[in-house]
């Protein structure tokens, strides 16, 4: 494993640019609206608990739903004018809910509906922007360029959350709203300037092209197998960061204080990652991103045994390091590896598969710890994080795939870049804002 430079060849590249400046706005925008729609739907007369889930759920049932035709449609067509339309799909349904939070007129239905569309959005556009760093980005720099990426919207999402809450208080959740539907709205401009060339129309039906997407991401096991794993880092992790942690932070540290200390100890060391991860060139980057997953196990075993708070905030910090090395490698492994043409749909069983376990987590944590306490559930998660991790090792693939620059890839990224002379035109996310 050895150590590169070359961040400022990006930096000069105006479509990446254009990319990463739309990227990062969303994001910021996104960070806002996490705490913003939250606050906007408890503000409301009658608000519960019960109504707030509800229009989460809204939000995050259709990503999983969609994703698949997601990918799809963003292997159909131009990928960058399906994030545009995704982002402008998303500006609508935040000003609506911005609208009603403004007003105080805010009927259940009507913000499950809005909030539903805007989860729609993100369903368009996450296969979409993972498919699109190659036609932006040289093969050779493909890691540069998602760690740059994850880097800047790391940053922004921090920035963002931090900000958030004086934005809420000062003007109210409903303002807040509006500042991410904004934000959609100088993504989609942003995008839309990269003008990729258009595909040619598709002659196959829809459900050839999942499977022919199927096949491709089931033929590869290193790809599946790691899959899998992330199916269960992620279910158990989620667990830990929206149930299992704060209980246990209320439990035997100072609440809200320490396991505000703890989150964002993950964020910083998330930022940390992705600009590591866009210096490390790994030999055998699939093996080196597995073995990355070790330490988001350790602040669960820190949790799960009460240690002092500084033992956990670094082991949290330790993990966002980790987790955001294995992103970068796992995004450019893919887009070396998999073929331009049926990238998104890949992508799409990659996310589809990585989430689909995470909501019934979050619904489980919540019983399990009651029935056994937040340590043995944390620690029941900390054993899922390195039986999966060890489980994903044992396949020969994934200890064997090598670095390597598909010529498919490279010429994808030539051919685009010396057709257009014109003006300009990369991972989640984790997902439009991501």
């Amino acid at each position: 494993m050895t150590i590169t430079t070359g961040r400022s060849v990006l930096w000069r590249d105006q479509r990446f640019v254009l990319l990463a400046s739309a990227r990062t706005i969303s994001v910021l925008g996104n960070g806002f609206a996490r705490v913003a729609l939250a606050f906007a739907v408890l503000d409301l007369p009658g608000a519960s608990p019960g109504k707030l889930s509800a229009v989460l759920a809204c939000q995050s049932l259709p990503q999983l739903v969609f994703i698949l035709f997601g990918g799809v449609i963003a292997d159909r067509m131009s990928r960058s004018r399906l994030m545009v339309i995704a982002d402008g799909v998303g500006a609508l349904a935040y000003t609506g809910l911005a609208a009603m939070a403004l007003s105080g007129h805010a009927p259940l239905a009507g913000m499950c509906a809005l909030a539903g569309t805007a989860g729609l959005a993100t369903a368009l556009f996450a296969p979409a922007m993972d498919g699109l760093v190659p036609l932006v980005v040289p093969a050779e720099r493909l890691q540069q360029a998602n760690g740059l990426l994850r880097m800047s919207t790391n940053t922004c999402l921090l920035l963002g959350l931090a900000l958030s809450g004086v934005v809420v208080a000062w003007v109210g959740a409903g303002w807040g709203l509006a500042l991410n539907a904004v934000s959609f709205a100088i993504s989609a401009l942003l995008t839309g300037r990269l003008r990729l060339p258009a595909k040619p129309a598709a002659t196959s039906s829809v459900w050839a092209d999942l499977r022919e997407g199927w096949h491709e991401f089931a033929s590869r096991q290193w790809l599946w197998v790691v899959v899998i794993q992330c199916t269960a880092v992620v279910s158990v992790f989620s667990a830990t960061l929206a149930v299992l942690g704060p209980l246990a932070a209320q439990q035997h540290l100072e609440g809200a204080r320490s396991w505000s200390v703890i989150v964002a100890a993950q964020a910083l060391g998330a930022i940390a990652g992705a600009g590591l991860a866009v210096r490390v060139q790994a030999s055998r980057p699939v093996l080196v991103a597995v073995i990355a997953t070790f330490p988001a196990a350790f602040p669960m075993l820190f949790l799960s045994i009460s240690a002092p708070l500084w033992l956990i905030a670094t082991a949290m910090f330790c993990a966002g390091v980790a987790s955001d090395v294995f992103n970068v490698l796992w995004a450019s492994t893919l887009q070396h590896e998999i073929p331009e043409q049926v990238l998104s749909r890949v992508s799409s069983y990659d996310l589809f598969g990585s989430l689909a376990f995470a909501p019934l987590a979050l619904l489980a944590a919540g019983p399990v710890a009651q029935r056994f306490g937040s340590g043995t559930a944390l620690a029941g998660c900390a054993t899922v994080v390195v039986l999966a991790t060890l489980a994903a090792l044992s396949s020969p693939q994934v200890r064997a795939l090598r670095r390597s620059t598909s010529p498919l890839q490279a010429s994808a990224a030539t051919s685009d870049q010396t057709a257009k002379k014109p003006p300009a035109d990369p991972c989640p996310s984790e997902t439009p804002h991501t």
